[in-house]
């Protein structure tokens, strides 16, 4: 496995408690990386921070949908370290029904913590990269933001939304030592299956030419390179690994 160098850097990981985001976490640490996990499970902070007991880890109850949070987190964390990497993880994928008949209240939550998540994170921490001339940022989008899945309307448009917002984002942040980047990932091991019904990942994993899920370990490496130093000219750019899947 390549060694990645975050040796002296800062990351933050929103959805960081599980899944995609707890893995970078873990892999960012061994890479001599400063840590913060953002998540609204408070209980699975505390479980997971106990379990690695780094004093490179910390780890904040955000709502990343509440932009007011996130500001005054962000202003904490840069009185005492600049930010180097955020990772935009944190999403939901809510019920699988189709758009006629979605519960308009779980469309807006959904929507509220995929688009605006990364749009608030991105306004809340962009400064700060933009003062120290230097900044990786990923968004992690979906394959089902470039297709559109079937009876997921709401995560389908949040995730194409984030595509957007890094394609935008890249462009203005071009002429700094500050790269922006999406990744667009079929599905994988994680929790976020347990969200939705059983046909409908069926679906999904049949959509898939290498006939199976993506592994966190192979999400990870990739996200590893887009936070790195050695990632020096891709950005607003969306890079895909999806087993096969995209078209595009």
């Amino acid at each position: 496995m390549h060694k990645f160098d975050f040796k002296d850097q800062t990351a933050v990981i929103t959805g960081g408690a599980q899944g995609f985001g707890l893995d970078i976490a873990k892999r960012f640490l061994d890479s001599g990386c400063k840590v913060y996990i953002w998540d609204i499970d408070e209980k699975l902070l505390k479980i997971v921070a106990d379990k690695i007991n780094d004093p490179n880890l910390k780890y904040c109850v955000i709502d990343v949908s509440n932009y007011a949070e996130i500001e005054k987190i962000v202003d904490e964390i840069t009185t005492k370290n600049k930010i180097d990497i955020l990772i935009n993880n944190a999403g939901i994928t809510g019920p699988t029904e189709p758009l006629w008949k979605y519960d308009v209240e779980m469309w807006n939550k959904i929507i509220q913590i995929n688009l605006m998540g990364t749009f608030n994170c991105c306004r809340a921490i962009v400064p700060s990269m933009i003062i120290n001339n230097y900044g990786r940022i990923v968004n992690v989008a979906s394959v089902a933001g470039k297709d559109g899945n079937a009876n997921a309307s709401a995560y389908s448009a949040g995730k194409a939304g984030a595509i957007g917002l890094t394609k935008s984002l890249g462009k203005e942040l071009a002429d700094k030592n500050i790269a922006v980047n999406a990744v667009t990932p079929a599905g994988a091991k994680t929790r976020i299956l347990d969200q939705m019904s059983k046909e409908h990942v069926q679906r999904m994993l049949s959509k898939v030419p290498r006939g199976r899920f993506l592994e966190i370990h192979e999400f990870t490496s990739l996200i590893c390179w887009l936070s790195s130093s050695e990632n020096t000219f891709s950005t607003a750019a969306v890079f895909d690994i999806s087993g096969g899947r995209s078209t595009y």
